[in-house]
């Protein structure tokens, strides 16, 4: 299901990158590769192109992805898989990206697939509607709209470093989201991954 019409921060060209994408983005190991899921028009694409990472967008949109491969700034650094993730084979098995993006989509079956593209040493950021937004506007089906903990319960192979499960504003709305990192292979002797500054308006 494409829910671009629904999202309240758009995928369009000129709008900015989620900013729980944006508080998390460090997670990413440098030069690594990106793997936004359900790209739209490519807002998370722009920001890490921007910030020197190669990036793969992949999405059922064909004029969408071709919109994006036209784009000056994504030239040289992003590949584009059209692909219709609902009702074929998962494209990208034995796949693995340094950072996996997925905003504002939510299709179950997918989620081990989703969790296994996390290359060790890399990271998982997943932000989509939850139940309760069915009382604030769509999408309102179960099918589109995690479940408590459902996030945390997917990502058990994971660690994660950030989650959060409720009410943002502008515009009401319900979500969970969550930070997730693959242990690097061998472990690392670092004291730990770094933690985000939350600013007072994010959301």
């Amino acid at each position: 299901m494409n829910l671009a019409p629904l999202l309240p921060e758009g995928h369009g060209t000129g709008v900015a990158a989620s900013t729980w994408v944006t508080r998390w983005a460090h997670l990413a190991p440098p030069g690594s590769e990106v793997l936004d899921l359900g790209c739209g028009r490519g807002r998370h694409l722009r920001y890490f192109a921007q910030q020197g990472h190669t990036v793969l967008g992949v999405d059922k949109d064909e004029s969408a992805l071709a919109s994006l491969a036209s784009l000056p700034e994504l030239q040289g650094r992003a590949r584009f898989l059209h692909a219709d993730l609902e009702n074929a084979p998962w494209p990208l098995a034995g796949q693995r990206f340094g950072l996996v993006v997925v905003t504002n989509y939510l299709w179950r079956p997918l989620l081990p697939a989703i969790v296994a593209a996390v290359a060790p040493g890399g990271a998982l950021l997943y932000e989509t509607f939850a139940s309760g937004h069915e009382r604030v506007g769509r999408p309102s089906r179960p099918d589109f709209l995690l479940q408590p903990g459902e996030l945390l319960g997917a990502c058990q192979a994971l660690r994660v470093i950030g989650y959060e499960d409720g009410t943002v504003e502008n515009p009401l709305r319900v979500v969970q989201r969550i930070a997730a990192v693959r242990e690097p292979e061998p472990p690392s002797e670092t004291l730990g991954w770094p933690l985000a500054e939350v600013a007072a308006t994010a959301g």
